[in-house]
């Protein structure tokens, strides 16, 4: 399921805005990497590239939150907490397999394409408004 970056994901913070549309760059190259099938190393270097990337935009979000004082800055560092360990996991069960199972690509797509989508269209959207209203 590759995920669009269309009016619905965009928060109004370009910065934010850029970095999601390269993580959702990156999760799409990790599903279409398990879809057709490849051998293990090419998805577990792809999972990697995604992690790698979400650790850059995870820490900008944040420092954006911390310096504008956003009040629900814990709970959402909580959440990319969550994304991070629900990757390594995904690690874990790629290093187990012989290559992308059927099972661990429906986990990319529930743990990586929903949970993307769910959290940009609802806890990041929150903060750029936060942002813009101070």
């Amino acid at each position: 399921m590759r995920i669009v970056f269309d009016d619905s994901l965009y928060t109004g913070n370009e910065l934010i805005d850029n970095e999601h549309k390269e993580l959702i760059e990156r999760a799409n190259k990790l599903m279409d990497s398990c879809e057709k099938g490849t051998e293990k190393m090419t998805a577990v270097k792809t999972l990697d590239f995604l992690m790698d990337y979400t650790e850059v935009h995870f820490a900008d979000e944040e420092k954006l939150q911390q310096e504008a004082g956003y009040d629900k800055y814990q709970q959402h560092k909580e959440q990319h907490d969550m994304f991070k360990k629900s990757v390594d996991e995904l690690r874990q069960m790629l290093e187990e397999e012989e290559g992308p199972t059927d099972a661990f690509v429906a986990a990319v797509n529930k743990n990586v394409g929903q949970w993307l989508v769910n959290h940009i269209q609802g806890w990041d959207k929150a903060v750029a408004e936060f942002v813009r209203s101070k």
